[in-house]
Order: C-alpha cells, then sequence, then structure tokens
C-alpha cells in the first residue's frame, strides 16, 4: 500500500513542478539556470555516489565512471551530429527535443526502479530512498519543461513530456512487482546516465540560458539549482 502512495506523489510532484515551470515561461531563461545547477548537482550529488555505492562491490571504480564518461561522449555525438540552433528542419528539432526529454523521462524511471528495489530490500529503506527521489521528480519536471521550450517545442508539447515523466517514475515502481534487476548492473546504469545530465546542464542549459539574457542572474539561477539540491539530498540522506 506504501508504494503505490509513493508512486500517485512522485507522479504529483513531477506535475507540480512542470506547471511551475510553464507559468514562467517568460522567464526562461532563470527557469534554464535553476535546471542547469538542479541536474548537475543530482549527477554530482546523488546519482554518481548511488552508482558507486550500487555497483562498487562488483566494478572498480574506473569501471563505473567508464561508463559515465560513455554517457558524456554519447549525448556529445548526438548533439555534434544535429545542428544547434532552431534554424534546422523541424524534424531535427524534434529528435532532439525527444532526447533530451527522453532522457530525463527514462532517468525518472529508473528512480522509480530504484524505489522499488529499495522497498524489497526493508520499508526502511525504502523510505528514504523514495524521499531523495520525491526530491528528484520535482526538478525533473522544471528540467523536462525547460529542454522542450529549449528546443522549440510549444508549451502543448511541453506538457505532453512532462505527463510522459511524471508517468515514468510510477512505471518503473511498479516494474519492480515483476523483476529483479542486480545492484551492480542497475549502478552502471545509473552511471551512464550521470553522463548524460553532465552534459545537458553543463553544455545545453547552461549556455541557452545567458545566450540572449544578462548573465548575471541565470549565473545565480543556476548556482540557486546546485545549492537546493544538494541542501534536498543532504537532508533526504539524513
Amino acid at each position: 500500500m506504501v508504494i503505490f502512495l509513493i508512486a500517485i506523489a512522485a507522479f504529483c510532484s513531477t506535475l507540480i513542478s512542470g506547471f511551475f515551470a510553464l507559468r514562467l515561461q517568460d522567464r526562461l531563461h532563470l527557469v534554464l539556470g535553476f535546471s542547469a545547477g538542479a541536474i548537475i548537482a543530482v549527477a554530482f550529488f546523488d546519482i554518481l555516489p548511488e552508482a558507486l555505492e550500487l555497483a562498487g562491490a562488483v566494478h572498480s571504480t574506473a569501471t563505473i565512471f567508464t561508463f559515465t564518461v560513455v554517457g558524456f561522449a554519447a549525448y556529445l555525438v548526438l548533439n555534434r551530429f544535429v545542428p544547434h540552433h532552431e534554424h534546422g528542419i523541424d524534424g531535427v528539432q524534434t529528435l532532439r527535443r525527444s532526447a533530451g526529454a527522453g532522457s530525463v523521462s527514462f532517468h525518472s524511471f529508473l528512480d522509480g526502479v530504484a524505489v522499488g528495489l529499495a522497498f524489497q530490500v526493508s520499508t526502511a529503506v525504502g523510505a528514504v530512498v523514495a524521499v531523495a527521489v520525491l526530491a528528484h521528480n520535482f526538478s525533473d519536471g522544471i528540467n523536462t519543461v525547460g529542454m522542450v521550450l529549449r528546443h522549440g517545442g510549444d508549451r502543448r508539447m511541453a506538457r505532453k513530456w512532462l505527463l510522459a515523466d511524471a508517468a515514468a517514475p510510477v512505471l518503473g515502481i511498479l516494474s519492480t512487482l515483476f523483476f529483479r534487476v542486480p545492484e551492480d548492473i542497475l549502478g552502471l546504469l545509473l552511471a551512464l546516465f550521470a553522463g548524460f545530465f553532465l552534459y545537458i546542464g553543463a553544455s545545453d542549459l547552461i549556455p541557452e540560458s545567458y545566450h540572449s539574457h544578462p548573465v548575471r542572474w541565470t549565473t545565480v539561477a543556476t548556482i540557486a539549482g546546485m545549492l537546493a539540491l544538494y541542501i534536498v539530498i543532504r537532508l533526504a540522506g539524513v
């Protein structure tokens, strides 16, 4: 019963944050700046430590970080093979939009898987992981909306991807009722997506946030995103 309530809470958390971002569309540069800081902080302060903890008993630290580099390089190749600006073909923008928002949604699915597997260990462990995931879902909603609008999507498209991202952790949680994933494999997957997130935050969202806006406030927004997620993650780990 508890795990189903957490699934509902994860869905609502993502939707609320996404609609918050949509209402601030006229200040999207600040949303993008905050999203960049949040997504980088999640990669460094949560995903990578979790990957090391899950896979460290089987794989070396070098192997785990290699997966992070592979993830970063894979997203780099994707970006280099498509135009970087909005002047290209609509289909290209759709590809970039889908890749960015889709990676966030898949990470949200893995978040749900992590919650489900944690509850398979014990209710106490599951509760701690759930608190962290709910906090991350809030930033995921903002990140999803930011990336869709960044790549030429309209509000309707942003709402569709937001709904997909909100449903992803629910599906992840429910899926663990039917299968089990070895911890070391899950750790490697998280390391891979940490690389995705580091590229998205540092090479995509940060440059776009200050492209046509004052650097001062977008920089403040990015640092605020990092600090906010650092505090949330640390509090969730207490």
